[in-house]
């Protein structure tokens, strides 16, 4: 079982851009484009806490709230039927309650400017306004793996996300994921200075020669 992930890593985590990380990792945990941040500016950094539950219930949602510890970042299956409104102001503010880091969810969520006053970030396929049921026969989970356009998920998994995506990475890959992301973007600190300076993108690659 991987170890979990430490504040002090999340923090690390946090300053570091999801398509970097990505990259640096090995290009590995891109979630699908279309789950996109109800606000521009809105970024999300935490623990995975994976939530599976039928289409068009939120039940297992509010289960997962509840269980949930502070900077989790709940991330939902809600099956084939995204057009829900599966998550609203009252389950954020629940979550910012228990200093639940954000939601990422394969589905709609609703009240987007009560989300976006309160700072509660979300990551979600859209915004419907259609209310869902409880389902208390359904079948769903907690804590267990989950997959996200062809992306498996892991509970504790590191999930970060900006205006570019949402990136993926493995509990134990963490670290050594920072440190790449640093040495990369250390690198492309100082191709841009060399872009600044006069060269292009084709001389500075050696890609004239090719």
């Amino acid at each position: 079982m991987s170890s979990r992930i430490s504040d002090e890593t999340l923090t690390a985590a946090s300053e570091i851009a999801a398509a970097t990380m990505h990259e640096a990792a090995g290009q590995i945990g891109a979630l699908p484009s279309y789950l996109k941040p109800i606000s521009s500016g809105m970024k999300i950094c935490g623990r995975a806490f994976t939530v599976k539950g039928p289409s068009g219930c939120n039940l297992w949602l509010h289960r997962a709230i509840a269980k949930a510890e502070p900077g989790d970042v709940l991330i939902a299956d809600v099956g084939d039927d995204p057009e829900y409104g599966y998550w609203g102001d009252i389950m954020g503010t629940g979550s910012m309650a228990r200093g639940i880091a954000g939601l990422v969810i394969d589905g709609c969520v609703r009240d987007q400017v009560e989300l976006e006053e309160m700072g509660f970030p979300v990551f979600s396929a859209g915004l419907c306004i259609r209310g869902t049921a409880k389902k208390f026969d359904g079948e769903g989970a907690l804590g267990e793996p989950i997959t996200i356009g062809g992306i498996t998920i892991n509970h504790g998994d590191l999930v970060l996300g900006d205006n570019d995506g949402l990136a993926i990475i493995p509990a134990d890959q963490v670290e050594d994921g920072i440190q790449k992301s640093i040495e990369r973007e250390n690198k492309e600190e100082a191709t841009k200075e060399r872009l600044r300076g006069g060269e292009t993108s084709m001389e500075i690659y050696g890609w004239d020669n090719k």
